[in-house]
């Protein structure tokens, strides 16, 4: 059977020594092209011919898996496309755009291109504004170059389409091997495994470092499904629930009776205290407020999953007190995980009577929080679209438009009200001189230039998002109603490409993070949170606590009853208060790379509480006596796009 065709020419010119030749440059495409491919997707990564090619040279094995891999896709493309040429083009357009959001995603917050980043939609384009310097227009540019050339080869080469019947029996092949390495078939796990493959699932940086794009992608598609916990059953929650019945039953027995206050949970948007940074010098305070209060008030450092972005993520984890530690890596659960009524923070005080409201100073769309509050039982939702002629502070509603909605929503209700305010102010990029050149405070210190200007417009959004809590702080102050406060930023900013400005001052000593100290990594993921009340609650100082226990902590001070999984967490704080991924806090400060068995099976039980809640069969409501999900967020009502103002 002869496998291709060459479009143009009768059959009767044809030569069995040209049909050969043909057959020779196809059989020639299909193994250089994914071989080339593969090492320009790893030059677009690594920066430079030398690091690649010293990373194929080193592992020539998952290099050869790597280029398997594009093979498949690039002969799935044929297939369907039928032109060899055409294909060639498409298969670079496709992987060198893969390559370059990867490239981006890592210089800018750390983290590589995941499958689940695929389904974030309009999402995506909030990276845009974060790809406009120079270097990255001529790197854009130079790759776009080179498969354009790529297209205009198809002038002088003939179409070179495989048969029919091959395309279907080939394409069919592609499709079972790439849906076998996704999920890790048996036959692909043992070619993994002899190639020395190392999954390092703990630090995606450098798993896509070492196995190569294609192949750390490849691996991740299988982590889009949470497996469920060895030990997850019935009688093991049921056995959970009792002793967390005992919790709450303690938890209640000492709770406060009388008034309820107001709840505000203010995360604003990349606030970090940027006094922090060594040999860097401010012309003066640029938190004061935030200062005041941690001398006066509750205060201390969270540990935020992320850094640089995924706000959602970390709402996620003071919201419904869960940890991303237990879900895949780079995971997104607003958009991937949280499509059905989930309790929350917003549906238990609403179970108290409390009336509870979400704003946010942006799109409503924005990480599906429309339909994510809706499950989450918030009874209504601001968004940007319901602010009436709001003041904006560069491209975004200012910090303080914030506030003065939190004042009206807190006024306009009779009941108490629970607020998750975010703002947006102080989004990234801060190389754009949004507030004009006239930064109100200087900086002093070890910067360049470009450094100094990304930190001085930083500063900026800061100072306002100070004096924005104190515009909060002087009404409630006034007012006598009873208010808590916390206040807390979601993940330290992202100043520059590679961790500029912190690398600069000596914040840390280098870009690449797989050679940071724990010390280092924690310190690159603490975030400040204050408190203030207009009642009397104890002041105590936190060193550290993760962001999916500050619900159950706040509850704590609030002397209010804990729902049975809070209660679990406020009991978990006590032992290990940091929880992230790579990185475990201890009681004691000791920090770890991985639960410490002293906690291996506290930290266990509290995954198994999370699974059962977000993925299995919610036993712990049945046996706990706490409404399910589904009675505490019902479906119909809640936020949704007409809400709060819309």
């Amino acid at each position: 059977m002869r496998p291709l065709v060459v479009q143009g020419q009768p059959k009767s010119s044809r030569s069995k020594l040209a049909r050969m030749g043909w057959n020779s440059l196809i059989v020639a495409a299909m193994i250089g092209i994914p071989l080339l491919l593969v090492f320009g997707m790893e030059l677009i990564g690594r920066g430079t011919v030398h690091e690649t090619w010293t990373w194929l040279t080193a592992n020539w094995k998952l290099f050869g898996l790597n280029a398997l891999i594009v093979f498949l896709v690039f002969a799935l493309i044929y297939c369907m496309i039928g032109s060899l040429v055409l294909s060639a083009g498409m298969s670079a357009l496709l992987l060198s755009l893969v390559s370059l959001i990867s490239y981006f995603k890592v210089k800018l917050i750390g983290e590589p291109f995941f499958p689940w980043d695929i389904f974030l939609n309009k999402e995506s384009m909030n990276i845009l504004p974060l790809v406009t310097t120079r270097t990255a227009l001529v790197r854009i540019g130079l790759v776009f170059a080179v498969v354009a050339v790529i297209f205009l080869f198809r002038l002088w080469v003939p179409r070179l389409s495989l048969r029919p019947a091959t395309r279907v029996v080939l394409g069919a092949l592609c499709v079972f091997a790439l849906y076998s390495f996704g999920v890790r078939a048996p036959w692909t796990g043992t070619l993994l495994d002899r190639a020395g493959v190392n999954e390092i699932v703990w630090n995606q940086q450098e798993n896509y470092g070492t196995n190569g794009l294609s192949l750390a992608f490849t691996m991740n598609v299988k982590n889009t499904i949470v497996p469920k916990p060895p030990g997850y059953s019935e009688p093991t929650m049921a056995s959970l629930a009792e002793s967390l019945n005992e919790m709450v039953g303690t938890s209640t027995a000492n709770a406060a009776s009388g008034v309820k206050p107001n709840v505000i949970f203010i995360m604003n948007e990349a606030f970090w205290d940027p006094t922090l940074l060594p040999n860097v010098t401010f012309s003066e305070d640029p938190v004061p407020t935030v200062h005041r209060l941690q001398q006066e008030s509750t205060s201390g450092y969270l540990l935020s999953p992320q850094f640089g972005g995924g706000t959602s993520n970390v709402e996620f984890e003071v919201l419904t007190g869960q940890s991303m530690s237990f879900l895949p890596a780079g995971s997104v659960p607003y958009q991937q995980y949280i499509s059905k009524p989930i309790p929350s923070m917003a549906s238990y005080f609403k179970g108290l009577g409390y009336k509870s409201a979400a704003i946010h100073s942006y799109e409503g769309w924005f990480w599906n929080r429309e339909a994510v509050y809706k499950h989450m039982g918030f009874d209504s939702f601001l968004s940007k679209d319901g602010f009436r002629n709001p003041e904006y502070r560069g491209d975004f509603i200012a910090d303080d438009e914030v506030s003065k909605s939190i004042i009206k929503e807190v006024e306009a209700n009779d009941n108490p009200t629970f607020i998750y305010a975010v703002t947006m102010q102080n989004h990234g990029p801060y190389d754009d001189h949004r507030y004009g050149s006239d930064n109100p405070i200087k900086v002093q210190g070890a910067l360049d230039d470009t450094a100094r200007d990304t930190l001085e417009t930083y500063v900026h959004g800061a100072r306002d998002a100070d004096r924005s809590l104190q515009l909060l702080i002087d009404h409630f102050d006034q007012s006598g109603e009873p208010t808590v406060i916390v206040f807390y930023g979601d993940h330290l900013p992202m100043l520059g490409y590679d961790y500029d400005v912190y690398v600069q001052s000596g914040f840390i000593p280098t870009a690449k993070s797989d050679q940071w100290s724990l010390e280092e990594l924690k310190r690159m993921h603490s975030v400040p949170f204050v408190m203030w009340s207009n009642f009397d609650l104890p002041k105590e100082q936190v060193p550290v606590l993760s962001n999916s226990f500050l619900s159950a902590y706040v509850l704590d001070r609030l002397q209010m009853e804990k729902p049975a999984a809070l209660a679990y967490n406020a009991e978990l704080s006590k032992k290990t208060p940091g929880l992230l991924r790579n990185l475990v806090i201890d009681s004691d400060g000791q920090m770890f790379t991985s639960v410490p068995a002293s906690a291996a099976a506290d930290v266990e039980k509290y995954r198994e509480l999370q699974y059962d809640e977000m993925f299995g069969k919610q036993y712990l409501s049945k046996y706990t006596g706490a409404p399910s999900a589904a009675a505490a967020a019902p479906e119909g009502g809640g936020a949704g796009p007409g809400a709060g103002g819309h």
